[in-house]
């Protein structure tokens, strides 16, 4: 019985760890019923939890402010490449490029 219940929780434990590191699902727009049209949404799904609700910064860098110093294409080859502690394609497609985008107007 221990070990069932160690067991559960160590899978529930790594569930966490992948969705909150983007790792839990697709975020592509083929998936139906559950695309995300709105960029600031996607980044609630997909982002705060490294960079912090507002952006602020947490465990990644802050983005608040981020289009002051990169445009939307840098944001999207990082989004497309990751970086150092970001893995890469947490978001992809048309959803990667509304969050570039909207991150870009961040200054």
């Amino acid at each position: 019985m221990k070990k069932k219940l160690l067991g559960l929780m160590m899978g529930a434990t790594l569930a966490i760890i992948l969705t909150a590191c983007g790792g839990g699902g697709n975020n592509s727009n083929e998936n139906a019923g559950e695309s995300v049209s709105d960029a600031e949404a996607i980044v609630n799904k997909s982002c705060i939890s490294c960079h912090g609700e507002n952006l602020e910064g947490r465990n990644g860098p802050a983005l608040d402010k981020i289009g002051a110093t990169l445009d939307k294409d840098e944001i999207l080859d990082v989004i497309a490449n990751g970086r150092p502690g970001m893995p890469k394609e947490i978001i992809k497609g048309d959803d990667a490029e509304k969050v570039a985008e909207w991150l870009a107007e961040k200054k």
